[in-house]
């Protein structure tokens, strides 16, 4: 199990909600909340770990995703126009 603290200051929370959803098909994920911190414990299934990613690569891209998440929702609330992908 890996355990990540996502403070509220720095991290929204719906952009953490966004990335648990995009991440549990892949792991057994728990949110909850411990003072200022959203916590998320990610244990990776046999299925994802047998295809070579380890539980705490897919910690760190859950992570990745939520910052990236928060960053589009905050430009967006200050009124930049959100980021786009696009495709090489």
């Amino acid at each position: 199990m890996t355990e990540l603290r996502f403070h509220e200051e720095l991290y929204d929370g719906f952009a953490i909600d966004e990335a648990v959803k995009v991440y549990a098909p892949y792991a057994a994920i728990d949110l909850s909340r411990d003072g200022k911190h959203y916590v998320v414990k990610v244990t990776a299934s046999a299925e994802t770990v047998e295809q070579g990613v380890t539980e705490g690569d897919l910690g760190a891209e859950l992570l990745n995703y939520a910052l990236g998440q928060t960053i589009s929702r905050r430009g967006a609330e200050a009124g930049s126009p959100p980021v786009e992908k696009k495709e090489a």
